[in-house]
């Protein structure tokens, strides 16, 4: 510690016999040159990172505030879904039944007791999504457990599993 010390004092003495060896045109410019390097750092450390920052808060309260309508309407659904009184098995068997029908050769589906397996083969998307929004509205049932693979893009196979009965529409 103490050589670090003594080649720190040095060092300041070197660069005071420097400094007063210039010329007092030279110190001023050092000075200016000084004042002009720190005042660089001050903007570059100091200012541009909030300056930043501010100018894109306003995009991302944008997003955040969309975050915020979506999970609002997530709520209110799930709240809607609470609400809806119980569909009867044979009733949901039915509307699960007609669901997997509209989606063509490439749908089985078995249904055990309170639970229903989807098994997929080559079905797309869009028409998976409307079939999961029928299997949740109509015949009450929740999604359990699903393993999809994407075959091609927008080509999904796989199996879904449901839970159907009292409460499983109610969904947490």
């Amino acid at each position: 510690m103490s050589s670090q010390a003594s080649s720190l004092q040095a060092l300041r003495q070197e660069l005071q016999a420097k400094w007063a060896a210039m010329a007092p045109r030279e110190r001023q410019m050092a000075t200016v040159a000084g004042w002009l390097l720190a005042l660089t750092l001050l903007v570059l450390v100091g200012i541009r990172p909030a300056w930043r920052t501010l100018s894109e808060t306003p995009a991302q309260l944008r997003e955040l505030d969309a975050q915020l309508d979506q999970m609002r309407r997530l709520a209110d659904e799930s709240q809607m879904l609470r609400q809806r009184p119980p569909v009867p098995p044979a009733q949901s068997e039915a509307a699960l039944r007609s669901a997997t029908e509209r989606l063509g050769a490439g749908a089985k589906l078995n249904l055990q007791g309170d639970r229903a397996t989807l098994t997929l083969n080559r079905v797309s998307g869009d028409a998976l999504a409307t079939w999961l929004d029928e299997a949740r509205g109509a015949a009450r049932a929740k999604p359990t457990e699903a393993g999809l693979m994407q075959v091609e893009p927008g080509v999904y196979s796989g199996n879904i599993v449901l839970a159907m009965g009292p409460g499983a529409g109610g969904g947490r």
